[in-house]
């Protein structure tokens, strides 16, 4: 079969390697892609559109007999792509529009638990800065607050305010600086939640589902989780803290009954489920959702997926989900992410990549462009996160020594990368 895969960035060269690893599949082709999946030639395609031009990708699926396509991407979700492929008869992996709004919109999906008793920190709503200063500057307050652009950010719109100043400039940039656009329309302000934080992933056709190895992301941009939020700067799995005792937690009090929730409430989700915990003495709540996999979470849970991807996709589509086999390798894997200096700020682009071509042959180690691409055949710089370097093994402390001998050997300008990504599992 012709699969085409949605979005640009390291999650999506990993779906495209996961995918063309599948005895099922014929091509791949991804729109836009990267440097990356350019390299990777053979049955891989890059496709000159971009992921939210929805309607040129449903012709472009007509077209080149497209029997699967997977969303790689939040913003198509929110656009409604899937609607649209499945009122033309074509097969997508990811939730509808009104589903997705698990994801594009907080002030929903706080909304959504509060109605269903799913664990999540109490919040308030605010539509405007008056309100929300108001409620900042009220005596009782306590801190650290969460304060939280409701719409898609792209991993950046949430800031933890340590104290009044910080809370107050926090909704100064959201609303009156307009730094997020009509994504800040809505601000939720909620409580710090105490614990540690880990991502579990959900393959579901709106009832029965299926879950990844539980994995644990590195937000900020500095070593010891100092400085900034950004998109994600490695993870690792599987999360030790994510017992199964805490795993049962999670399915009965959060992933059941968000899906029996969106079918009660008419609309079934179906596609990824990303879910972001946080965990404190054994007991999950719900920091946030995403209507897809996470970037660079995917990066360690497809490597440690041990059966075929596709097969288990196209179950999802079919309704035979319990059928299939959805094994996973008893081992750990590793991803560190290396950026472009001033990530997650301002950074520059079109450095020059150095990668030894023995990198590919490095046990069990992948490679797994983000911000790249081919110009004058030259590989270069295209983003703020650049590169992600995914490593296997028998153990954590294995995968992470693995990791980063392959990051040492990779060189541009500018190259930052975090040295502690793992240590919290360790």
């Amino acid at each position: 079969m012709n699969v085409l895969i949605i979005g640009s960035g390291a999650r999506e060269h990993a779906l495209c390697w996961a995918a063309a690893k599948s005895s099922r599949v014929t091509a791949v082709f991804v729109a836009p892609g990267n440097g990356g999946t350019e390299l990777m030639g053979g049955n891989v395609h890059n496709v000159a559109l971009k992921a939210t031009a929805i309607d040129d990708l449903l012709e472009f699926a007509r077209q080149n007999a497209v029997e699967l396509t997977i969303v790689g991407s939040e913003q198509p979700l929110e656009l409604g792509i899937v609607d649209l492929f499945r009122n033309a008869g074509a097969k997508i992996v990811g939730p509808t529009r009104a589903a997705a709004r698990l994801e594009s919109s907080k002030v929903f999906s706080k909304e959504f638990m509060v109605r269903h008793g799913i664990p999540t920190a109490a919040c308030q709503v605010f539509r405007d800065a008056t309100a929300a200063n108001t409620f900042i500057k009220q005596p009782q307050a306590s801190y650290p607050q969460v304060i939280k652009a409701s719409g898609l950010c792209a991993g950046k719109g949430v800031f933890i305010a340590l104290n009044q100043e910080d809370a107050l400039r926090a909704v100064a940039d959201i609303f009156e600086n307009r730094i997020f656009g009509h994504a800040g329309d809505e601000v939720v302000i909620e409580e710090f939640l105490q614990g540690l934080e880990a991502s579990v992933f959900v393959l579901t056709d709106g009832v029965k589902y299926r879950l990844f190895l539980p994995a644990q992301d590195h937000k900020r941009i500095g070593d010891g989780d100092t400085g900034k939020n950004t998109g994600g700067m490695g993870a690792y799995a599987p999360a030790s803290l994510v017992t199964p005792v805490v795993m049962r937690k999670v399915e009965e009090l959060i992933i059941q009954p968000t899906l029996k929730g969106m079918v009660q409430e008419g609309y079934a989700y179906t596609g990824f489920l990303y879910v972001g915990l946080m965990i404190d003495n054994g007991e999950p709540s719900v920091v946030e959702y995403n209507a897809r996999l996470g970037d660079p979470e995917t990066q360690v849970v497809l490597p440690l997926l041990k059966s075929d991807f596709i097969a288990a996709l196209q179950a999802s589509i079919d309704g035979t989900l319990d059928e299939v086999p959805f094994e996973m390798h008893q081992k750990s894997a590793a991803t560190v992410v290396i950026a472009s200096d001033g990530y997650p700020d301002d950074y520059e682009t079109g450095k020059s990549l150095t990668i030894p071509t023995d990198v590919a042959s490095m046990d069990e180690s992948y490679l797994f462009h983000a911000g790249t691409l081919i110009s004058a055949g030259q590989l270069v710089t295209a983003g703020g996160r650049v590169l992600s370097v995914t490593a296997l093994g028998d153990t954590l402390r294995e995968s992470i020594d693995r990791a980063y001998r392959v990051v040492e050997k990779i060189s541009f300008e500018g190259a930052y990368y975090r040295t502690d990504i793992g240590a919290k599992g360790l």
